[in-house]
């Protein structure tokens, strides 16, 4: 199934008349975790409302799974996975690095996805066609950098401290044996894997509004994206991204132990 960029960007419209008036704004923060913190805020609600009417007008027999209003039309085959803000850390704290991920997933695999970043106008998706992009600097499509050594690779995580036990003595070792290594910025790090400026992401304990979106962009850039055990990620988990597939078989080997 191709879904046309007209209807990708008309779901990055949406998405962003709701985002854009609140970002910096200093709007009302709810948390959904008790005993942690697991911000919400008014413009996740909003844009995944938005988002869910374009994909119903339009497709009014699929699914959607979304983070913060649930899922509906349980049992479809296709079923549209959103979160309206992937970084809402980010997004509270004033840092353009949170994006919108809105993916399609036909029998569980996924076959079309975007990354909105709406305040640097900037559109990354995936259709059948490939992988593309569009805003500063000029529209393209999107490849990946052909690295294959860890030695010459670019690493990102969230942050070290979501790896826990062994885990994150697998982690400090990839890390160690990488040229750079930075932390943050949630899809964003993901989305410049399919740019070709990041070579690694090493993410656990994602879940399937995390990634859905991100997939396609990057398989079609060139990159590889499974789980730390070589799995699916469409479900979520401990997600590794690549720019190779030899460069994410060398990370693998190292996060398996």
């Amino acid at each position: 199934m191709n879904i046309e960029p007209e209807f990708m960007r008309r779901i990055a419209r949406a998405a962003a008349a709701e985002t854009l008036p609140r970002f910096r704004q200093r709007g009302e923060v709810a948390n959904k975790e008790a005993g942690g913190f697991d911000p919400v805020t008014e413009a996740d609600r909003e844009a995944e409302r938005a988002i869910r009417a374009v994909i119903k007008e339009r497709f009014p027999d699929h699914g959607i799974l979304g983070e913060e209003h649930g899922r509906e039309n349980h049992g479809a085959s296709h079923v549209w996975v959103i979160d309206p803000i992937d970084g809402t850390r980010a997004f509270i704290s004033g840092l353009p690095v949170w994006g919108t991920l809105v993916g399609l997933t036909i029998d569980g695999d996924a076959v079309a996805g975007l990354m909105s970043q709406p305040f640097t106008g900037e559109l990354f998706y995936a259709d059948a066609r490939g992988a593309f992009y569009e805003g500063p600097g000029g529209d393209r499509r999107l490849t990946t950098r052909k690295t294959t050594s860890l030695s010459e690779a670019t690493l990102f995580t969230t942050t070290p401290a979501l790896f826990r036990g062994v885990a994150r003595n697998r982690y400090d070792e990839l890390e160690r044996m990488v040229r750079l290594a930075r932390y943050g910025t949630d899809c964003y790090a993901f989305a410049m894997i399919a740019a070709g400026t990041v070579d690694i992401v090493a993410d656990p304990g994602l879940q399937s509004y995390d990634i859905v979106g991100l997939i396609p962009i990057i398989e079609r850039a060139g990159g590889v994206v499974t789980t730390f055990e070589g799995g699916p990620a469409e479900p979520g988990g401990d997600i590794l991204a690549a720019a190779t597939p030899e460069l994410h078989a060398a990370a693998m080997e190292r996060l398996r132990g």
